[in-house]
């Protein structure tokens, strides 16, 4: 079993996740999955010996989504793709135990040779229908929601829906005071350039509002209805293009009241929210970037015996010989074999003092090197190394989900058809009955699938993991999952058994204290010092 945590880009609500892990399940080997809108990731716990991380990739893009593969520290790892040594590995072995076991029912050696063949067109076939999936995903990129194709970063998508938001908002300004509220309210009307009536002229600015400014909900939706699920994008579709579509029949085709003021201020309204979300998305995922970028990026290797070369940390092997100097953050982890230094290991151990490294003493990557420098030999890299494993420890925290979250992600789906439901009896009500016309029933039936809008719930919770792991995290505290952090709350004292680390991890003299008559403190500061200045050890400092 081997558990990935991959990025799936292009989620917008907290039920869109609910889809990928229904796809996910239903296929065979893959034994768990945690879907996270929030980090806009995943946690899969699959057998390598049934399915690969392209066919996970490919199971992502047919839920319309856009999976770049298994997300890692970008500058200390290299993302693990089918291509790469651990996917053809699985292959391969999977491969060879199909030719062993035919060998074995067959002595012939032509036998084997077509078994072989037999494999390798499997393989092939697998790999191209993988290759199809991407050549897909590509070109899906002008279906997605936002215009990067779903392959945006965060900021990225901020912007987007900030572009979107200011278009939608611009134009309904105009749209709201050529709406018959403005001019019966205010007893104003605004001037009809060529002609045109209020309507046509509301229709012409709507549209491109609606259009592009409520693109990103409409393809959310299709892509729940196409996942089985209802989200947030289906209610905001459903009401602004059931008040922009009745608005157009009633400007081009029958005579009634239009309200495409309606469907373009709920449109600035609804886009700002997603702004405010998608930003208070961007901020919580500072924290595990932070984490992630500890490593330094660069790191100086000794190539051909004595020739220094300073490459991406990611491209760092096992066995590299890699130099230190005094300040350097180490790359990977590793064994020293030449020069002794005082390195901080806060970071991993909480201990306040460096540690002294001699030959033969172990170090940690993303620790900091202080006074000397050294050599060492890489051990582990990239995945490997203690850093990444501690960001994929807080990955899987992230996209777990505790209790009260999966109780939340339920009631947001039953939330979303009991909106449906009572808005279809509201305009049922209103104007099948009599009571009111056709207008006035459809503005109530809006109003209460906008109002319904489930997100809120369903965001709270893993809201609150994401910051509270990501905080952690930054101050050294590894939460493995969110039922451990729920648990956290019931915890009424905590006991330390050792002493030290309890610390900023910046120790100073807080305090003097003259126990011989005849000397001042400045005096005293002085002796010490001129004891001291020589030295290179943190407490001489």
């Amino acid at each position: 079993m081997r558990t990935v945590v991959v990025s799936i880009d292009g989620m917008m609500s907290i039920c869109d996740g609910l889809g990928v892990e229904k796809r996910l399940l239903n296929h065979p080997g893959i034994e768990g999955v945690e879907a996270n809108f929030l980090t806009g990731t995943a946690t899969v716990r699959y057998d390598e010996s049934k399915v690969i991380l392209e066919e996970i990739k490919q199971l992502i893009s047919e839920c319309s989504y856009h999976c770049s593969g298994e997300q890692v520290p970008a500058h200390i790892s290299k993302p693990l793709d089918p291509s790469d040594s651990h996917s053809a590995a699985a292959y391969q072995s999977r491969s060879s135990a199909t030719q062993l076991q035919l060998k074995e029912v067959s002595s012939h050696t032509s036998t084997s040779s077509t078994t072989h063949k037999e494999v390798s067109t499997e393989y092939d076939a697998r790999h191209d229908k993988a290759g199809k999936g991407s050549q897909q995903v590509a070109a899906m990129a002008h279906e997605m929601g936002h215009d990067g194709g779903g392959r945006m970063s965060m900021e990225e998508m901020v912007r987007d829906m900030r572009r979107r938001f200011i278009v939608a908002l611009v134009l309904a300004i105009p749209v709201f005071i050529y709406s018959p509220l403005f001019t019966q309210v205010f007893k104003i009307q605004a001037p009809l350039p060529f002609g045109l009536s209020n309507e046509v002229i509301s229709f012409i600015l709507a549209t491109p509002a609606v259009i592009y400014g409520g693109w990103v909900f409409y393809i959310g939706a299709w892509r729940a209805l196409r996942n089985h699920i209802l989200n947030m994008a289906v209610l905001v579709s459903l009401s602004v293009l059931v008040g922009y579509l009745f608005s157009v029949g009633a400007t081009f085709f029958f005579k009634s009241e239009v309200f495409y003021e309606a469907a373009s201020l709920l449109l600035v309204f609804v886009l700002f929210g997603h702004l405010m979300e998608m930003r208070a998305r961007a901020g919580t995922s500072q924290a595990i970037s932070t984490l992630m970028n500890l490593a330094p990026p660069k790191a100086t290797v000794i190539r051909n015996g004595q020739e220094e070369v300073e490459i991406p940390t990611s491209e760092v092997l096992v066995d590299d010989i890699i130099h230190i100097r005094p300040g350097d953050k180490i790359p990977v982890d590793g064994i020293v074999i030449e020069g002794s230094s005082d390195v901080d290991e806060s970071m991993i151990t909480g201990e306040s003092v460096p540690i002294t490294k001699f030959p033969g003493d172990e170090v940690v990557g993303a620790t900091i090197n202080k006074t000397g420098s050294f050599k060492f030999r890489a051990t582990k890299v990239g995945a490997d190394t203690a850093l990444a494993q501690i960001v994929r420890l807080v990955q899987q925290a992230q996209n777990s989900k505790a209790p009260s979250q999966r109780l939340a992600d339920r009631a947001s789906q039953w939330l979303v058809i009991a909106a449906i439901t009572v808005a279809l009896a509201t305009f049922i009500m209103w104007y099948a009955v009599g009571l009111e016309s056709v207008v006035f029933a459809t503005t109530l039936a809006i109003t209460v699938i906008v109002i319904a809008c489930p997100d809120a719930l369903g965001l709270a919770t893993p809201m609150a993991v994401m910051v509270g792991t990501g905080l952690g995290a930054l101050n050294g505290i590894l939460y493995k999952n969110a039922v451990a952090l729920e648990e956290a709350s019931k915890i009424d004292a905590v006991i330390f058994d050792k002493t030290g680390t309890l610390t900023l991890g910046q120790p100073k003299v807080v305090e003097i204290v003259i126990t011989k008559d005849g000397i001042s403190e400045d005096q005293l500061l002085h002796l010490v010092a001129s004891v001291e200045q020589g030295s290179e050890h943190p407490m001489a400092k």
